[in-house]
């Protein structure tokens, strides 16, 4: 298999872009207890984000990390900066990375987009997170792809992991 199109190969050539250590087993059985502790662990939201590009669904995580770096923007000035690119590229009808939130959640940003607060996605990021928990995630815990992840770090330890 070409590294191009080794679901392995993609999630460790982070590897080399900076990250210190490896998934451990540990890390990779917490997330099947709860979406949460999925998305709220050390190396989960990347290797979700993979997962989700073969749904063709990685706008979701995405939007929602993206919200999570939003909420910690204390500069008025950057806040409406960053807003607006999370506008342009998530909620806008025809979106390059339109999520899928109701008419009444997209309405409601787009009056508050001209000053936003903190909080102004946390409706959409909370429908966001919904979508996943109950829809991808599931399948993302039977998928072959968590699935061999396990597997491999269950019969083989980390060490092996690397290429």
């Amino acid at each position: 298999m070409s590294p191009n199109t080794c679901w392995l190969c993609k999630i460790y050539r982070a590897e080399e872009n900076g990250i210190s250590s490896k998934v451990s087993l540990e890390e990779v059985l917490q997330w099947s207890q709860s979406f949460e502790k999925l998305i709220t662990s050390k190396y989960g939201p990347m290797i979700y984000k993979t997962y989700l590009k073969t749904e063709h669904s990685d706008e979701n995580i995405e939007f929602w990390l993206a919200c999570e770096a939003y909420k910690k923007i204390t500069s008025q000035r950057k806040r409406i900066s960053v807003a607006r690119k999370l506008f342009k590229s998530y909620i806008q009808p025809q979106a390059p990375n339109e999520i899928n939130i109701d008419s009444p959640v997209r309405k409601a940003i787009i009056r508050n987009i001209q000053e936003p607060t903190q909080s102004c996605f946390d409706e959409a990021q909370r429908i966001i997170y919904k979508h996943m928990e109950r829809d991808s995630y599931p399948r993302f815990l039977e998928s072959k792809f968590y699935q061999k992840l396990k597997h491999s770090l269950q019969t083989n330890g980390n060490n092996s992991m690397v290429n």
